[in-house]
C-alpha cells in the first residue's frame, strides 16, 4: 500500500528526498517544504510523477 516517492525542488528541479506515502489516504500529490542545498533555502518539493 505504501509506495517510495522522490520530491523535487520546485526551484531548482533536483531531486532531493525519498519519502513513503500511502497511496490509500493521500491520492493526490505530496507537496512539503523543505531544505534545499543548492538554493541554500527552504523551498516546495513536490512528488515526481
Amino acid at each position: 500500500m505504501r509506495d517510495l516517492v522522490k520530491l523535487v525542488c520546485t526551484e531548482c528541479g533536483e531531486e532531493n528526498y525519498h519519502t513513503n506515502k500511502n497511496k490509500k489516504t493521500t491520492p493526490e500529490r505530496l507537496e512539503m517544504k523543505k531544505y534545499c542545498p543548492r538554493e541554500r533555502k527552504y523551498t516546495i518539493h513536490r512528488e515526481k510523477k
